[in-house]
């Protein structure tokens, strides 16, 4: 039984239609399309372009692919400057889509590979944001960052690497959870282990805000030079405070700064849960230790953390690991299209019906089965990686998102029963669930 059928997970796109224009024969041919939304292309036969003098043909995408060819190619009104193509154009390549996401993933498609020095500038795509992990570093640190480097744990993400272990506090994994690394010295973790982010996030200063919150709860570096350790060096004003295991004048071990850092990783690789599960059992046994002042200062920090975490996105996740389906409204009748962003590519449409009947079994095994035999998208360069998480943050965190999202947990098992009621409010136009969204002016007061 085909349970979806892909429309353009091929190395090449090409588009659903091919029509010959003719002026002559203009208003015959404008009956045909569809009015409805499109991504399509105009040209000359044989490939040639229609625009300047290099010849360029005409790509963009449209809410209403009748009414926006006969603009273009309808007679012209006399002394107008509008944009004319009418004597310019043989041929119209299109593919109509059912939403904006999908209008602007087969654009960036399409773009791509007919302009491929100067699609950036046409998209106009702006980085995603997100927290870089700095592994390779001797002393690891954080900092923001919108470019995607080399990423070595995404394959041993899903493949060799354990589940997150519980350490001495008792924490474990959560709903984010992804695979834990071994203890092992700098050099060694550099060897083994590439940087990881975290992301992504609406703004810099946002990313910037929150790894600023969350590093108030550890003792981590925050400064961005190569450490030479020197037991005469000052040290700087987060020593002082005692914020800052001092690694640059040996305040620690190394091995005591690379514990500290496995627990920042830890935070966020299950969204805090972490933190919060350790201030619980110190808390806790505190109170059985009769040491009630201990316990309520225990306490005040967790209270403090609740805000932090409760603010931040779904989406925010360790990005190599980061698997989501995407649902919007299809072209086709009867159906929802699927996206998957995964391997930090983004795959799709499949077309899901959700009108068969009889023996086709239930949605969620039906689910299921399209999930499993989803296209494999091959790990992207880095700039593609790049530019395909920017597509998901700029859908993601518009004020007016259309559609809804869905997160597999680190162990890859899907909320299914979310998922068919999504599946159906899609199908219907109904409103998508509301989501708080990490705010970067939001007041957080500093833990003591």
């Amino acid at each position: 039984m085909v349970l979806g059928t892909a429309l353009y997970n091929t190395a090449v796109f090409v588009f659903a239609h091919r029509l010959t224009f003719s002026p002559e024969l203009d208003q015959g041919l404008f009956e045909e399309l569809p009015a409805a939304p499109a991504v399509f292309l105009l040209r000359r036969s044989g490939g040639e372009g229609v625009l300047g003098s290099a010849g360029e043909p005409y790509v963009s995408k449209t809410a209403n692919l009748r009414r926006r060819l006969e603009r273009l190619l309808g007679a012209p009104a006399e002394k107008s400057k509008r944009l004319n193509l009418r004597n310019r154009v043989d041929e119209i390549e299109f593919t109509p889509t059912g939403s904006d996401f999908e209008s602007q993933f087969l654009l960036y498609r399409v773009l791509r590979e007919t302009f491929p020095k100067t699609y950036a500038a046409r998209l106009r795509l702006r980085a995603a944001p997100v927290i870089k992990l700095h592994w390779e570093n001797d002393y690891p640190r954080a900092s923001v960052t919108t470019r995607l480097g080399r990423v070595l744990g995404r394959e041993a993400g899903r493949t060799s690497a354990s589940p997150v272990e519980p350490d001495q506090s008792g924490t474990g994994a959560g709903a984010h959870s992804t695979p834990s690394l071994p203890s092992l010295a700098p050099g060694e973790r550099r060897a083994s282990q590439g940087n990881l982010y975290y992301g992504p996030f609406p703004s810099r200063a946002a990313a910037e805000k929150f790894a600023s919150d969350v590093l108030d709860f550890f003792k981590m570096r925050r400064c961005v030079e190569d450490l030479n350790p020197d037991p005469s060096f000052p040290g700087c004003v987060y020593s002082e405070m005692n914020m800052c295991l001092a690694p640059c004048f040996k305040g620690c071990t190394d091995a005591e700064y690379q514990a500290e850092v496995a627990r920042v990783q830890r935070f966020f690789d299950t969204a805090g849960e972490s933190l919060a599960r350790e201030f619980a059992d110190e808390r806790d046994r505190a109170s059985a230790d009769l040491a009630f002042e201990e316990a309520a200062a225990i306490h005040n920090r967790s209270e403090k953390l609740k805000p932090l975490l409760a603010q931040l996105p779904e989406i925010v996740r360790r990005v190599d690991l980061l698997d989501t389906l995407i649902v919007q409204r299809a072209a086709q009748p009867g159906s929802v299209a699927l996206f998957r962003f995964r391997n930090l590519a983004l795959s799709g449409p499949v077309m899901f019906n959700i009108e068969l009947r009889g023996g086709s079994g239930s949605m969620e095994s039906r689910i299921e089965e399209l999930i499993a035999s989803f296209p494999v998208t091959e790990p992207k360069a880095a700039v593609e990686r790049t530019e395909q998480l920017a597509i998901l943050k700029r859908w993601y965190y518009r004020s007016s998102r259309l559609g809804e999202i869905f997160f597999a947990d680190g162990k890859g098992a899907w909320p299914l029963r979310r998922m068919v009621r999504g599946i159906g409010r899609v199908f219907k136009g109904e409103k998508p669930q509301e989501q708080r969204i990490f705010s970067a002016t939001e007041y957080l007061t500093t833990p003591s």
